[in-house]
């Protein structure tokens, strides 16, 4: 018996990286999906996957009326909604504050920011009426650029800093109706895209070069992880039975980040047994 046995949750992004990730990790644990794409082509793709036990809405999380479609869809469908997973999101690649032109600013910070801070948002009120009757839980997808500097330029900086105190204000605004909670993972390489304003909208992390041996090379784990292996945290956050004291908790898998040495980043690679 999985985690999630009859549970229904509604998932942003699920179309593709670590959100297409969470959706199979979710359905496994036995619960029923609904995923807002943005991305027909994609949301078809689930459809034929997972057939019944998935339904797709096609819209944007920067709109509050496809927020409400989505939550919509899972009580029509499924007849409740028990968990809200804020995960779309959008990439700065890096970008630093001394490379953007002034009026480029304005442009790529009202872009990144709508969907990584704004749409979680929406999304969260939209499904507010339904996770207090079923007493259910939200969790955003923050990032270690929300506790760290050099997870990115400074708008995604700025954003999953800011999500961080997303997660928190709610966690104490809707106890104890509803829990609230993040997780932030390390680097993955996934399809996770850049901004129209910066002309980084066709790149993503799979095409980066060198990306995987600098997440390995950063942590002390020595690992760059795939994107089902960050999945564990939602379960176990999702799960009424194995986190009901959990709320205002983002939880950090991001390889030991916070605990590199000044002399070397782990001190065990030489350890045998």
């Amino acid at each position: 018996m999985g985690w999630l046995k009859d549970d229904v949750a509604l998932i942003t992004g699920g179309g593709t990286g670590l959100g297409l990730a969470l959706v199979h990790r979710f359905i496994d644990e036995g619960a029923s999906v609904v995923v807002l794409e943005r991305d027909a082509n994609r949301a078809d793709s689930l459809k034929r996957e997972f057939g019944d036990k998935i339904e797709t809405v096609v819209g944007d999380v920067t709109s509050y009326e496809d927020n409400v479609k989505a939550v919509e869809t899972a009580v029509e469908r499924f007849g409740r909604l028990d968990t809200f997973v804020a995960n779309a999101g959008v990439f700065d690649f890096f970008k630093p504050l001394s490379e953007f032109e002034g009026p480029e600013i304005s442009a790529a910070f009202d872009e990144l920011l709508s969907i990584n801070v704004k749409g979680g948002l929406l999304g969260a009120r939209a499904a507010l009426d339904a996770l207090i009757k079923s007493k259910g839980s939200m969790i955003f997808t923050v990032s270690n650029a929300g506790f760290y500097t050099g997870g990115g330029g400074p708008l995604y900086t700025a954003s999953k800093h800011g999500l961080v105190g997303v997660v928190r204000q709610l966690a104490h605004e809707l106890g104890p109706k509803i829990r609230v909670n993040g997780v932030a993972p390390g680097g993955m390489r996934t399809s996770l895209s850049g901004l129209k304003a910066t002309n980084t909208a066709d790149e993503s992390l799979e095409t980066m070069e060198g990306f995987e041996e600098l997440i390995i090379g950063i942590t002390p784990l020595r690992m760059s992880p795939t994107p089902d292996q960050y999945c564990g945290p939602y379960v176990l956050l999702a799960s009424r039975e194995n986190a009901a004291p959990m709320t205002g908790v983002v939880i950090n898998t991001d390889g030991g980040l916070g605990v590199r040495g000044i002399m070397n980043v782990c001190g065990g690679e030489d350890l045998s047994a």
